[in-house]
């Protein structure tokens, strides 16, 4: 018998990779990768070397093939997106994070597939209105992103539970909002990678590392506070999601527990076996008005909803990102 198709959208990036790496490891579906890897100097190749994916899709083939391949297609996990909180061209934006999910939405509704989508922690904005995932139509009408990226975000939300109240999604639905993930593969993102990742350079020298000073006088300097989440706990969802056909909506993906700038620049040190030497420099104008001070995902609904998984200390994320990846020569997943 012919497996069935899972089709990663996405697949090459950061947390995308990190997913196609679970999915081939269980072997029990073909896994294909809708991504461009671009030049191959960049690593976005490396992020997919150590695994067995069964096809590569470009982008702009995707609704083609995904029609040529539509009795096997199991489900879609669509992580492909512009994912910079500073990219200035709204229109690209929403024509990536909002049209390409919309339509791809309407192929999976239309053809009876599974959607797992990529939502952000970006919807809740300065988190004023809280950070409670509640993915009624009201609820996500109260919510007031910062940036073009979230808002993107947050109009798909709606029209996904719009659909889903109308009764045209498809069987099984799942928008997951990610907060400040880290981990292995991201060495592509520049300066959208992880604070662990682009301080690591100096931590490994042994020079000190600079954070953002707070203009905030409720934070103190690195007292800004973060839901860090460690890559393999997102991809947990993700998995279990796969697991449980019978579970659709908006879900919070992080690890409920806000946890400063300072404290993960300190256990970097820490998994380097060096003692922290940390500065404060200026945050740039450009985002300081945009500056989510405090960030931490209420996990209630996806727990009520079955899912088991226990999420990974920062101390312990961090070390294993650092002594099973940043620190050896093959830092790839």
């Amino acid at each position: 018998m012919t497996p069935r198709m899972i089709v990663v959208t996405g697949g090459a990036g950061f947390i995308g990779s990190n997913i196609v790496a679970r999915l081939t490891a269980e072997t029990a579906y073909d896994v294909v990768v809708c991504d461009r890897l671009e030049t191959a100097d960049l690593a976005k190749w490396r992020n997919l070397a150590k695994h067995a994916v069964a096809d590569l899709w470009a982008p702009e083939a995707l609704f083609e093939q995904l029609e040529r391949h539509a009795a096997r297609v199991e489900a879609v996990v669509h992580m492909g997106a512009i994912s910079s909180t500073t990219e200035p061209d709204a229109d690209l934006i929403l024509k990536t994070n909002f049209t390409l999910s919309r339509d791809l939405w309407d192929w999976c509704a239309m053809r009876g597939v599974r959607m797992i989508y990529a939502s952000s922690a970006a919807t809740y904005g300065d988190g004023e209105a809280g950070f409670n995932d509640d993915d009624d139509a009201e609820s996500l009408s109260q919510l007031r992103p910062l940036n073009a990226y979230g808002y993107s975000k947050l109009l798909f939300d709606q029209y996904a539970v719009r659909q889903a109240d109308r009764d045209r999604a498809p069987p099984q639905w799942a928008g997951l909002k990610f907060f400040n993930v880290y981990g292995p593969n991201e060495g592509h993102k520049g300066g959208m990678k992880s604070v662990v990742a682009q301080i690591w350079p100096k931590v490994a020298a042994g020079e000190t590392v600079s954070l953002f000073r707070s203009h905030n006088p409720a934070y103190p300097d690195g007292g800004q506070l973060r839901d860090f989440v460690y890559v393999d706990d997102v991809v947990d969802i993700v998995d279990w999601l796969l697991r449980s056909p019978e579970v659709s909506g908006v879900f919070n993906a992080g690890s409920g527990q806000a946890r400063s700038f300072a404290d993960l620049a300190r256990a970097t040190f820490a998994a380097a076996g060096r003692e922290p030497a940390i500065d404060y420099v200026d945050m740039p104008e450009v985002i300081r008005d945009r500056y989510q001070y405090f960030t931490q995902a209420r996990m209630d609904r996806v727990r009520a909803a079955g899912f088991g998984g226990q999420s990974t200390p920062l101390e312990e994320g961090v070390r294993r990102y650092v002594q099973d990846f940043l620190s050896k020569p093959d830092p790839y997943r």
